[in-house]
């Protein structure tokens, strides 16, 4: 009887334990603390609990996701709704299974002295635009106000911006666009003064659009068990965001560990993780779909040059959710 109990106890010993399922995501920008709710998560070992191996990929302005997601570099992408929806219309099956930002944090930031007080004194200006995918939101709400983005006195001139303020400080635009928790804090730090500015936010406008959901290709929910994965996935990721919005201080701090490029400073990213907070207030990772709605029909809003041609179909999927919660 001893000998048996010893050999199964050498045989237990002998068995390598059960390897965690590994996840990719495939981050829209670059480590900070707009994503700190997937680092806290795997710092605080949220993902170990439910069984999964993450791995997180820092994106930037040469990284598209939704290319990553298509050429299997990435179980899941975050990804704007606009941008997601566009490939979507233009053949790329993804579909939404999670959204943990509730409220959209994108605004354009104008000098004041331009003498910009609304949509309509934007004739006739320069207007600073994010591309790669980032420029939808933007584009829709121009063709709403029946003002042209090809220039001259009635319309606009868009600028391609990079993803920093300068053509805003170097006068070479008299408006930007900036989010919330970033670019509108750079402005300041550049010893620009709130009063000299002018905001305006797309959720006050009417015409905000989702953000920064988490996407997946459509045939892989197919797979029982890449939806569960899926599933321990979402409420890790989940729980690292209620963390997140408790202890910003924290999680900047965690942010800041798994920045390998060294470029963030301690106080932006505190500041952006208060501000992040804003906008993960209020949701528990299910999509709304009224504000599924909204965005859909801010993107058909747009006369002879939509974003969107159809309304989608497909896109997006309680079901990951539904399981998460339980």
């Amino acid at each position: 009887m001893k000998h048996l109990i010893a050999a199964t106890a050498l045989a237990a010993l002998a068995t390598p334990a059960l390897a965690d399922d590994e996840v990719t995501l495939q981050l829209q920008w670059v480590t900070q603390a707009q994503f700190a709710g997937y680092y806290v998560a795997l710092d605080q070992g949220f993902y170990e609990e439910e069984g999964l191996d993450v791995t997180i990929l820092p994106g930037g302005p040469d990284i598209a996701p939704p290319q990553v997601l298509a050429g299997g570099g990435a179980d899941a992408m975050l990804n704007w709704m606009p941008s997601a929806l566009s490939a979507r219309e233009k053949g790329l099956p993804v579909v939404n299974i999670a959204q943990p930002f509730k409220s959209s944090g994108l605004m354009l930031t104008c000098w004041k002295d331009t003498g910009i007080t609304g949509p309509q004194d934007f004739k006739g200006k320069t207007i600073g635009v994010w591309f790669f995918g980032n420029e939808y939101p933007f584009l829709s709400w121009m063709s709403q106000e029946g003002i042209p983005t090809d220039g001259g006195e009635e319309g606009v001139t868009v600028l391609k911006q990079g993803f920093n303020v300068d053509p805003l400080l170097q006068r070479q635009a008299d408006c930007i666009s900036t989010m919330t928790y970033n670019e509108y804090g750079q402005v300041l730090d550049a010893g620009v003064s709130e009063d000299e500015l002018v905001t305006f936010k797309y959720e006050d406008m009417g015409v905000a659009t989702l953000e920064d959901g988490i996407w997946v290709l459509e045939e892989n929910l197919e797979d029982p068990a890449f939806v569960d994965k899926m599933t321990r996935f979402v409420r890790a990721s989940m729980k690292g965001w209620k963390w997140a919005e408790e202890n910003p201080e924290e999680a900047a701090g965690i942010v800041l560990d798994n920045d390998e490029t060294g470029a963030q400073t301690e106080a932006h990213q505190v500041r952006m993780m208060g501000e992040i907070a804003k906008l993960t207030a209020g949701s528990d990772g299910s999509l709304d779909e009224a504000d599924y709605q909204r965005t859909v029909d801010t993107l058909l809003a747009g006369g002879s040059d939509p974003v969107i041609s159809a309304e989608p179909e497909g896109a997006w999927t309680s079901e990951i959710t539904d399981a998460a919660l339980q």
